[in-house]
């Protein structure tokens, strides 16, 4: 590979989780900090990181295609952009990305991306080079500190899932649970504050696993990070995600009902409402224990809105129990919920398993799965007319006068007024749509 000009410019592509989006936001700081800005809009940039997600079907075909269409776009403007593949495809490829794709310099798993400015160095000498080791959180004391950033901001706390269920890679992509320290995570939230947040989200795997000792070395789970985190001035809302439900302790359900900025939503994915699917699945829980947990979560917190993850056609679900996942829907009544087809992983047990589900069955169940999961979505957005809350103005509308911000229900709201982005208002509910509600501003932040 022959040398290349060192890159001016740089776009970094996420797809997936809010991890990947983290993940990206810090690796353009590191490419930041070597002097590169991103690509004006509508121009080929000199560097492409493509951050990829493993979760979706053919996900690793989608990159090939993705990193294809970069070396066509780049043809058609005279330019030879370099490539990196970074994310959980990078981790489960390796140098398989480095063999079948001769354009792609870089391949870098989602622990090792911190070393993205020395292959760079490398790959512009014309060296081609792949890191995809699993240092222990290593990764996090290399990234460089926060830049100004836009209202809300995402803050990983926990990578790495130790729970194995048999159709999911994030085992094999991302290792095993692992926290960060307390005393960073506070000044990195203290950091993402004074550049702009008033609204953060924790970020895990299975964000609720995460532990540690506070600075006077008393343990804490993450009820006691919430806690902390709140105590920062100019922090207004605090969101988690992704919980899973054998990690939900009474700390966590308390502090639901006690801490003012934790916002009244709950994501906690059940997969399943039949319970020798969840067995099958390598879940903890069964439909019944899932259910009880949700009950505690509204005893302290009446207004929560939930939220949670389906999959159907998994190897050898009966219509049977595929119904009993529609009874713990119309149980629950999801403020919002995120439904999918099983899709094989390779190297997971649940790809070999018998059963396998036919396409067409799995689209037709998916189909009534969504359109309850909808039903229940439009109803409780319906619901919320009337009230009056607090929305964090998060971007311009396609509009004129038009502001688009979160409820604290994690509800889309649009209205007009007189404010700006970052702004907390006051606004009353006054139209419900399927995906997003209309209100009517009651209070700007400069009367406020």
């Amino acid at each position: 590979m022959k040398p290349s000009t060192a890159p001016k410019t740089y776009r970094v592509k996420s797809f997936g989780c809010q991890m990947n989006v983290y993940d990206g936001e810090r690796m353009a700081e590191l490419l930041g900090d070597r002097g590169i800005t991103p690509a004006p809009e509508g121009e080929e940039a000199d560097l492409v990181v493509l951050n990829t997600c493993h979760i979706r079907e053919k996900a690793a075909e989608k990159v090939y295609s993705d990193i294809g269409r970069l070396v066509k776009a780049g043809e058609a403007v005279g330019k030879k952009p370099l490539i990196a593949v970074a994310g959980c495809v990078a981790q489960a490829e390796g140098e398989e990305i480095m063999a079948r794709a001769p354009a792609v310099s870089m391949v870098v798993g989602p622990q090792a991306y911190h070393r993205l400015p020395e292959m760079l160095d490398r790959a512009v000498k014309g060296e081609r080079a792949a890191d995809t080791d699993m240092p222990a959180i290593a990764k996090f004391d290399s990234l460089p500190q926060r830049r100004k950033i836009g209202p809300t901001a995402f803050l990983t706390v926990q990578e790495g899932c130790d729970k194995f269920c048999t159709y999911c890679v994030v085992p094999y992509t991302r290792g095993a649970e692992i926290s960060r320290p307390f005393s960073d995570l506070i000044i990195e939230a203290q950091k993402l504050v004074e550049a702009g947040a008033r609204e953060i989200t924790l970020l895990g795997q299975n964000v609720n696993a995460w532990s540690g000792g506070d600075d006077k070395g008393r343990a804490q789970g993450l009820a006691g990070l919430i806690r902390a985190i709140a105590k920062i001035d100019g922090l207004e809302r605090i969101r988690y995600t992704t919980s899973h439900p054998a990690d939900m302790d009474e700390a966590l359900i308390a502090a639901h009902g006690e801490v003012e900025k934790l916002m009244p939503y709950l994501h906690l994915p059940v997969q399943s409402g039949a319970d020798r699917v969840l067995k099958a699945m390598n879940r903890s829980h069964t439909a019944e224990s899932y259910l009880r947990l949700l009950e505690r979560f509204r005893a302290a917190r009446p207004d929560i809105a939930l939220s949670g993850d389906f999959i159907v056609g998994f190897p050898g679900e009966t219509e049977a129990e595929f119904a009993d996942t529609l009874s713990l829907v119309d149980e629950v009544r999801y403020a919002q919920a995120y439904s999918f087809k099983y899709s094989p992983r390779p190297g997971t047990p649940a790809a070999t398993m018998d059963g396998q589900i036919a396409r067409e069955v799995m689209d037709e169940r998916l189909q009534r799965l969504q359109a309850a999961l909808n039903r229940d979505q439009f109803a409780f957005n319906q619901a919320s007319v009337g009230k009056i809350c607090d929305v964090l103005v998060e971007r311009k509308g396609k509009h004129e006068g038009q502001w688009l911000g979160k409820s604290p229900w994690l509800q889309s709201v649009w209205f007009e007024g007189d404010c700006a982005i970052g702004d907390m208002v006051t606004v009353e509910l006054a139209e419900a749509g399927p995906n997003s509600l209309k209100g009517l501003l009651r209070q700007s932040a400069a009367v406020a």
